[in-house]
């Protein structure tokens, strides 16, 4: 899907006073149906171990439900923000989220990483708004530098420079999850953009490259791969995340146990309302249910890829694929995780998993792409 014959100048300045009655409604609500199903299945996952703590049973569910509703604030603010007003101020973003990263690194540990930066309150994920900030920053190089991506690749070193540096300081938290989506939709985003594949692949081998690095300088690495080849072989040790998952994925049956009824919140999992919700949800709704919510980030995929393609701008159509892309693909790579298709990664399923940050990064990434919706050119693909 290559969008860089949209249109050779910005247009989105001509029509920025459209109102939001021309947003695309089922994408809102798709993400309102997620919410709802989130909300519910956290408060499920999350009743026990909250009490187990000393906690009220309600307590994560209360302070999910406050982290949705200053969520869709912040995307109704996304969704009514001149995006081409906003333009001039993505490179100071950029700067500002990598200082922030920074400041991640040097913050206490917690379970070994540094991904949160404590504010009292809650701990900020700055890693989260990153996404958002990276996706714009290519939008708007696309914008301007579509035309000579493949004629003077030295145009290629600014954003891959930003990428590289990005990635390189999630990585660091460390934080091998965040990187490899990112990395993922970056690529995609220049693909749709209009760089050949043939320049494709040199990144995508470093990448390859990096990532090997990684497995033999960390041995925690390489045994979470061999982990997921055979979780079996040592199921009451490295592989017991998983294995246990695994068994609550296969226990939930077509229609699953019923809303509550799993067992492997029942401190079978450390914390099962964050990156392991699915299985809590699989096992209690079953494969209907999963094959559910699977169905409606597909919509969400296919929604906002349609988005995309009828913006008024290489610079809106970029910027709603690389969000819809954020999105889906992290929740693609849960739901994979969860049932072991591929590696064990701590990476949140979006609209359920517990936290703020990942919720309002999200929700702000909604807002922008209902945003973009509402300023849609004539033509339908």
């Amino acid at each position: 899907m290559d969008f860089s014959s949209r249109r050779k100048k910005p247009a989105y300045n001509i029509i920025h006073n459209r109102s939001l009655k021309y947003m695309d409604y089922p994408v809102f609500f798709i993400v309102a149906m997620l919410l709802m199903l989130g909300l519910v299945s956290l408060f499920s996952a999350s009743a026990l171990y909250a009490a187990n703590k000393g906690l009220d049973t309600l307590f994560y569910t209360q302070k999910q439900a406050l982290y949705i509703l200053l969520g869709f604030a912040l995307m109704m603010a996304a969704a009514k923000v001149n995006l081409e007003r906003i333009r001039p101020y993505i490179k100071p973003a950029v700067i500002v989220t990598l200082v922030l990263l920074v400041v991640t690194l040097l913050m206490p540990p917690v379970a070994h990483v540094r991904r949160w930066i404590p504010l009292g309150f809650m701990k900020l994920q700055v890693s989260e708004f990153a996404k958002i900030v990276l996706v714009l920053y290519l939008a708007d190089f696309f914008d301007r530098s579509a035309s000579r991506l493949n004629t003077d690749l030295k145009q290629m070193a600014k954003p891959v420079g930003v990428v590289v540096l990005t990635l390189g300081l999630i990585a660091a938290q460390p934080d091998l999850g965040t990187p490899a989506l990112l990395f993922a939709v970056a690529c995609m985003m220049f693909f749709a953009a209009g760089l050949k594949l043939r320049y494709l692949l040199m990144p995508i081998g470093a990448g390859l490259l990096i990532l090997v690095e990684e497995l033999i300088r960390k041995p925690y690495r390489l045994a979470r791969l061999k982990n997921f080849l055979s979780p079996w072989d040592d199921a009451s040790g490295t592989g017991y995340q998983l294995v246990q998952a695994l068994l609550a994925v296969g226990s939930g049956g077509w229609f699953g146990k019923g809303l509550g009824a799993s067992k492997l919140k029942l401190m079978y999992l450390p914390e099962p309302h964050t990156d392991f919700i699915f299985p809590v949800v699989a096992e209690e709704l079953g494969l209907v249910g999963g094959l559910f919510i699977t169905a409606l980030f597909a919509a969400l995929l296919v929604k906002g890829a349609r988005i995309a393609r009828n913006a008024p701008s290489l610079y809106t159509s970029a910027a709603a694929l690389g969000l819809t892309l954020v999105i889906t693909l992290q929740a693609f790579f849960n739901l994979a995780m969860a049932i072991g298709l591929v590696p064990t990664k701590g990476i949140p399923l979006p609209f359920f998993s517990y936290g703020g940050s990942s919720i309002w990064a999200s929700m702000i990434m909604v807002g922008l792409i209902l945003n973009i919706s509402a300023h849609r050119s004539g033509s339908r693909w």
